[in-house]
């Protein structure tokens, strides 16, 4: 086992502060804004402050973060703690971004076995809140936690792990920030490795026809359906070993395109339709290879707002389908596409993928249009299928509906309860989650 610790002086602190999330749709103004350096500072903070939420990069849809109390960023806890090269195993300080991890596992030999495709994200946040890949048969990132680090509302760290404090570890690997402060967490890795991305534009009812089948012909596969197209972009990666392959970068970028036709669905709802049906202009057939952590994110600079449900696997596409139908009778002025994608099942107790592997239905509307339209009619159609809410992402359920999907809730209360009885952690968002 190796070991590689730092200690800094000083926390940074912002009493004038506004905060808002990456989309802008989120906003707060808390008390003051803090950056401890290292953990002894934290726990000063945290004992000081009557209430305390943490934040990443901003990147939950949700108002998770919100509040009015202290806010507290772990950007200076970052970086390798530790790692065990037999186990394939790191411990990693909990505020280190996903876009950074290639730097920190690549000299060890190791990487994640799955990722998203935006890595923005803390490590702490997107464990957190359950963020996933893609993949039959790989957990959201939360199911390849081994132990964690985590400093509880009194300031003090309990190590939880499969043998030391199990029913907290059991809780805390989704605990959307309302059991205390992960400080770090140690991963299950494997050795570094490629992965092969195949793009191409497929029918839309091959898909639908077809996807359940080539989701066990390749290790991630994922669509992104536009209700006004016939085709739909296929993208699936797979291991290999072969060499580097890059691709030169596009001009004008899939991003800017993206910006611009979001824009024009924006400006002119009626000419949407007739662009998505431009998409074969626009997607071409492409091959790469790199390394992973090169491979899973994509460029994300157009923002948007995000609904995203978790149903269950055998009801996917029907689910899919329906939406599509439902949001093309409504002509709804939304150009981003939508993403469906698969999470195998978890142990975790608040994890959306609970003893049920899912297919993860996303939506999303251009940040600069109002999402609530679109969401409003998406979301009793995942409800009718039996959805459990992105925690990271946006949904109107609250205790009442949100207790019926989760056998272990009850189990979740109490120990939140024993472990924050003043609820410090709570702000008015989890307050309608888990005590209205």
């Amino acid at each position: 086992m190796t070991n590689n610790t730092n200690n800094l002086a000083n926390p940074l602190i912002d009493t004038a502060t506004h905060w808002k999330n990456w989309s802008g749709l989120q906003q707060s103004n808390p008390a003051q804004f803090v950056t401890p350096t290292d953990t002894i500072q934290l726990s000063q903070i945290i004992r000081e402050s009557k209430k305390c939420r943490v934040v990443g990069a901003g990147h939950s849809f949700s108002p998770l973060v919100c509040t009015d109390g202290t806010l507290i960023s772990l950007d200076s806890l970052t970086g390798l703690v530790s790692h065990d090269e037999k186990l394939n195993q790191s411990t990693i300080q909990a505020g280190t971004r996903l876009k950074n991890l290639g730097a920190v596992l690549d000299p060890i030999n190791q990487a994640l076995q799955n990722q998203g495709d935006i890595d923005e994200q803390s490590l702490a946040g997107a464990i957190s809140t359950g963020t996933h890949g893609t993949g039959k048969d790989l957990n959201c990132l939360s199911g390849f936690v081994e132990g964690f680090q985590l400093m509880t509302a009194n300031g003090e760290t309990l190590d939880c792990s499969r043998t030391q404090n199990n029913t907290i570890f059991e809780a805390g690997r989704v605990s959307l920030g309302s059991l205390g402060v992960l400080t770090q967490i140690t991963m299950q890795n494997i050795p570094r490795y490629r992965l092969k991305e195949e793009i191409k534009l497929t029918p839309l009812q091959d898909i639908l026809s077809h996807m359940d089948q080539w989701k066990t012909e390749n290790r991630h596969i994922e669509c992104m359906v536009f209700v006004h197209a016939n085709d739909a972009i296929l993208k699936s990666l797979n291991p290999t070993t072969e060499d580097i392959q890059t691709l030169p970068a596009p001009w004008p970028s899939d991003d800017a395109l993206l910006t611009m036709c979001s824009e024009v669905a924006k400006n002119t709802p009626l000419l949407n339709p007739y662009v998505q049906k431009l998409l074969g202009v626009f997607v071409k057939p492409t091959t790469r290879v790199d390394w992973s952590s090169v491979i899973f994110p994509s460029v994300r600079e157009t923002r948007f707002n995000e609904m995203e449900y978790q149903i269950p696997a055998e009801r996917g596409l029907e689910c899919l389908a329906e939406v599509v139908a439902t949001l093309k009778i409504h002509k709804a002025p939304v150009f981003f596409p939508l993403e469906y994608r698969y999470v195998k099942a978890d142990d975790i107790w608040l994890s959306p993928f609970y003893q049920q592997d899912c297919a993860s239905i996303s939506v999303h509307q251009y940040h600069k249009q109002d999402c609530h339209e679109i969401f409003k009619i998406v979301e009793p159609i995942f409800w009718k299928y039996g959805g459990r809410p992105h925690w990271g992402k946006m949904h109107t359920l609250s205790a009442t509906e949100l207790k019926k999907l989760y056998p272990r809730w009850e189990d979740f209360m109490k120990i939140r309860q024993e472990l924050d009885p003043t609820n410090k952690w709570i702000n008015p968002h989890l307050e309608s989650l888990f005590l209205g």
